[in-house]
């Protein structure tokens, strides 16, 4: 079994949202392209959550507190998707519809 060992650490520096991907453009010059698909909490925003997000630290991670959702960059990297729990997800969604019928 192999390691991810990364002699720098990545750097996020810009994020793009757009109906079916996320790209994240890093300090080094690449650009990481994933399909929202991977993010169910991304995939469920809006145009307008998914565009309100931080770069937390340095750029080592990504933040969108309108959705609850925080990726780390080497995580992106590695290739992990959300490993959120299906219940976790529905409660989630739950919470949403509810806010949406006391508005």
């Amino acid at each position: 079994m192999t390691t991810l060992i990364l002699e720098v650490d990545p750097i996020a520096i810009d994020v793009t949202v757009t109906d079916q991907k996320l790209i994240v453009n890093l300090e080094d010059g690449r650009s990481i392209t994933i399909p929202l698909a991977w993010y169910t909490r991304m995939w469920h925003g809006t145009p307008a959550e998914r565009q309100n997000y931080q770069l937390l630290g340095d750029g080592y991670a990504i933040e969108w507190a309108d959705l609850d959702e925080h990726i780390g960059v080497e995580g992106l990297i590695a290739g992990r998707r959300s490993s959120e729990s299906e219940q976790s997800l529905a409660r989630w969604l739950a919470t949403r519809d509810n806010q949406g019928e006391l508005s």
